[in-house]
């Protein structure tokens, strides 16, 4: 077996081991130039077959990435500044916490130290009321996020801990789109989407490619209905395609086109260090492996909504990458390492040799 073909092997071996609790899934495995593509299990819905490279799921916070990146573009063109605060991006009026004297900024946003809490303000009592609602995030709408940010209470003063929020991812896409002047899901086109030639990364999937859409499935394997993030879409309101998330991270590993070569750059230049070896980039989560199981560095985000699931990570010392796409609520982030962990590991045995 030649290195294309094992690389495809590791790849249809992974689709086939997450299709076992899985409805579908879709695997890409990145190596040495090469991507291997594997799908199993069924893309959901009457009569549909097994879902490939270009079926289109939700990505969750993967989301995060692109809002991320879309930052570090407008922060490269002088559109905005890493360090702005953010009551300059949104209404005049709004009421923005801030802790020991210290404002939230873009950086915060888009590194979790803002010290928001995870959802927005009165989503939990929403949540408990309404315990059967298909989507918890249909009423974020620009009005309720920034009506609730007045009252809310920062866990942390900015900068100093991370603490995963949505609500500070979903502010960021929000603000960067206000500053911009369009919709947040035209913003990421125009910023990331269209250098990279990915067409099929969009907000608006349901109204463009109806017939390409993955099922969602619950964790009983249940049909759900997608979820509409609203104004809140910067935290996870994209759908994808593993065609073109290779494409993404392909950029992550070479640099990228010309037009996200320095965004790229400075997303991966910003740093929070949580603990000795992890920390947060721009949008990215980031680890290095114990020693023993080769140190590598891995680069990675996942997402989940409430009825699928997602992993994007990258080693750009190696040149390797992972896309995992399912459409059932359950994680995939297990499979997605040993994947990407093997990959790494074949690729440093192969340039010893």
């Amino acid at each position: 077996m030649d290195w294309a073909q094992e690389i495809d092997s590791l790849a249809l071996a992974t689709a086939e081991r997450l299709a076992r609790q899985h409805v579908g899934v879709v695997v890409a495995a990145v190596a040495d130039g090469h991507v291997g593509f594997a799908g199993a299990g069924s893309a959901g819905g009457t009569g549909s077959g097994t879902p490939g490279a270009d079926t289109l799921f939700e990505i969750g916070s993967v989301t995060k990435t692109f809002t991320a990146l879309t930052l570090a573009r407008m922060a490269v063109t002088g559109a905005v500044e890493l360090d702005e605060p953010l009551a300059r991006l949104l209404p005049d009026g709004t009421a923005v916490p801030s802790r020991d004297g210290q404002d939230i900024t873009l950086r915060h946003l888009a590194t979790h130290t803002s010290g928001l809490p995870r959802l927005p303000k009165g989503m939990m009592l929403r949540a408990l009321l309404r315990p059967r609602t298909p989507d918890p995030y249909a009423d974020c709408t620009a009005d309720a996020l920034l009506s609730g940010l007045a009252r809310t209470r920062l866990r942390s003063a900015p900068g100093r801990r991370m603490h995963y929020s949505n609500l500070g991812a979903g502010l960021l896409g929000l603000a960067l789109a206000r500053r911009a002047g369009i919709t947040y899901g035209e913003l990421v086109g125009s910023q990331v989407c269209a250098p990279l030639g990915m067409s099929d990364t969009l907000v608006a999937a349901h109204a463009t490619r109806p017939g390409r859409l993955a099922q969602g499935h619950d964790r009983k394997r249940r049909p759900t209905p997608p979820w509409n993030l609203a104004d809140l879409a910067g935290a996870g309101g994209l759908w994808s395609s593993a065609t073109d998330l290779v494409s993404y991270v392909r950029a992550q590993l070479d640099g990228g086109p010309a037009e996200l070569a320095e965004a790229i750059r400075l997303s991966r230049q910003v740093e929070h260090r949580s603990t000795r070896f992890t920390w947060m980039h721009l949008g990215w989560t980031a680890h290095r492996l114990h020693p023993r199981q080769g140190a590598h560095l891995q680069i990675w985000h996942n997402g989940g909504t409430g009825g699928f699931s997602s992993f994007a990570g990258f080693d750009p010392e190696t040149g390797t990458a992972v896309i995992v796409l399912s459409n059932t609520q359950r994680g995939v982030d297990a499979a997605a390492f040993d994947l990407l962990r093997t990959l790494q590991g074949r690729v440093c045995a192969r340039d010893a040799s």
